[in-house]
């Protein structure tokens, strides 16, 4: 499988580890499906005034773990061991840019992981994340429908990291959950979920009373 071995725009380096071949499915079926019928459905009839998902972004927070200004190694290791597989990147560790005496964070200290995720390896992780990890979460009921901002951007959470089918628990030193955030451009939130439905994002039935 072929490597990127061009860095992103936020210094990551996407040589890491190989990323998977072939044109992503969901960009295909994004390009000639779902947008069609979202300009179709919303009037968005200029191209340049259309939808796009311009990144995903997946943060683990670590800063609760903190023991003086230090991740304890196992915490630290499995984290970044985490994002490294379920994205194809290196993460970068985010550090407090001040000091926070009542959670106890010094200037510094490592608080958080991270990575972005762009073009093929953003697809390539959205149809995983669909289609294979949203049906292993424990009594998955459907995907918070709320979860929108103003600008149409997608928030969510996972409890652990045993939902991704490529990690093996019997190696993990750390269980944590994760943060993934599904950034729009030229959306809302009524325009965001249209287009995730249609990628089969698998979000909450109304209750039928």
């Amino acid at each position: 499988m072929a490597k990127d071995k061009d860095k992103n725009k936020d210094g990551q380096d996407g040589g890491a580890v190989a990323a998977p071949a072939g044109p992503p499915r969901l960009r295909v079926r994004f390009e000639e499906e779902v947008l069609p019928k979202t300009a179709s459905q919303y009037g968005r009839q200029n191209p340049m005034s259309r939808p796009q998902i311009e990144k995903i972004v997946l943060n683990v927070n670590m800063g609760r773990h903190l023991e003086g200004n230090k991740i304890p190694a196992n915490v630290r290791d499995a984290v970044l061991d985490t994002l490294t597989v379920v994205s194809g990147q290196r993460p970068v560790i985010a550090k407090a840019k001040k000091s926070v005496s009542n959670f106890k964070v010094r200037e510094g200290a490592e608080t958080a992981a991270y990575v972005t995720l762009r073009r093929e390896r953003m697809w390539h992780f959205l149809d995983r994340l669909v289609n294979l990890v949203t049906p292993r979460i424990k009594d998955f009921r459907g995907l918070p429908e709320k979860s929108f901002d103003p600008a149409g951007n997608y928030s969510m959470g996972l409890s652990e990291q045993a939902v991704f089918p490529e990690i093996d628990m019997a190696n993990a030193s750390f269980t944590h959950g994760m943060h993934i955030n599904i950034v729009f451009s030229n959306s809302n939130p009524e325009i965001s979920r249209f287009v995730l439905e249609e990628l089969g994002m698998p979000f909450r039935k109304p209750e039928v009373n």
